[in-house]
């Protein structure tokens, strides 16, 4: 199988995180990803790791992708960022709402993740490619499925280029919702976000607060595994090959992989996939 292919990562906060995420780049490059994404914190927390991680990356040759997220930001802020990103050579960038610092007051001058987009558009014009969040299972928070499906059409409207999805176990969620959208006159690539499976009290905790459903036959298999990390790698690895695969073979653009800044889990569910890089346009 061959698949347009794009790596997440977040900053790290201490200098042996630094290098510890060095060497895990250097170890996914050989999947030859299109670009490689930084997360930014909430309201902006870990805005200058993730220009500096967004620049190591750019040195290394490969294509840096920032998160910015607006909740908590001003237009100056923002026109600040999108001037620093522009001096380092970004041209693509990933647009979010985000979440706000816990105990953190309402503020800024943005709501929605469409506000973002469309004021980097009166900025910046058609200076970055803009990728934004996409869920297949309905954002958290969202009023109704049928909201959140309108949510991410004003996005595509105020200038979104791609959708990048939160990461899902369900095929059927994922096309059932691309469905939704071409119904919708949403034409833009819609990337699936892929989660290895590596450690299963890692990834019940982070599903169950970000509104990821697990399926029931995979959390009792997990939980049936206990603490025997080899077999709930082992597991998750042909769990998520197998999505991928399906996803492949249905017509998915490309897989954005959910790094965890670690390399092992990507490789091996690359590998069981039969995974062959190519370089991706689709953002």
């Amino acid at each position: 199988m061959t698949a347009n292919l794009s790596l997440e990562f977040f900053p790290p906060k201490t200098p042996e995180g630094a290098d510890k995420l060095r060497a895990t780049r250097q170890q996914l490059y050989a999947l030859a990803p299109e670009f490689c994404s930084v997360t930014f914190g909430a309201g902006g927390s870990t805005q200058e790791g993730t220009l500096q991680t967004v620049c190591q990356i750019v040195a290394e040759g490969r294509s840096g992708v920032p998160h910015l997220s607006c909740i908590g930001q001003t237009r100056a802020s923002i026109r600040e960022r999108l001037a620093a990103y522009r001096a380092a050579g970004v041209r693509r960038i990933v647009t979010l709402r985000g979440d706000l610092p816990s105990g953190f007051g309402p503020g800024g001058e943005f709501r929605y993740a469409s506000d973002l987009v469309a004021f980097i558009r009166a900025e910046a014009g058609s200076h970055f490619k803009l990728a934004v969040a996409a869920y297949p299972e309905a954002h958290p928070q969202a009023r109704s499925p049928e909201a959140d499906l309108d949510a991410f059409r004003a996005k595509v409207d105020a200038g979104a280029d791609i959708g990048i999805t939160q990461y899902f176990f369900n095929a059927d969620a994922y096309f059932r919702y691309v469905d939704e959208l071409r119904r919708r006159g949403v034409t833009t690539p819609i990337v699936p976000g892929i989660m290895p499976i590596t450690n299963s009290t890692q990834l019940l905790r982070f599903s169950d607060s970000c509104g990821a459903e697990v399926p029931r036959w995979i959390r009792l298999r997990l939980q049936a595994f206990g603490d025997d990390a080899a077999s709930i790698k082992d597991f998750g690895a042909d769990v998520v090959a197998a999505l991928c695969q399906r996803l492949h073979a249905g017509g998915a653009p490309g897989v954005h992989f959910y790094t965890l800044n670690q390399a092992a889990g990507t490789l091996e569910v690359c590998r069981r996939a039969g995974v062959s890089a190519q370089g991706s346009t689709a953002l």
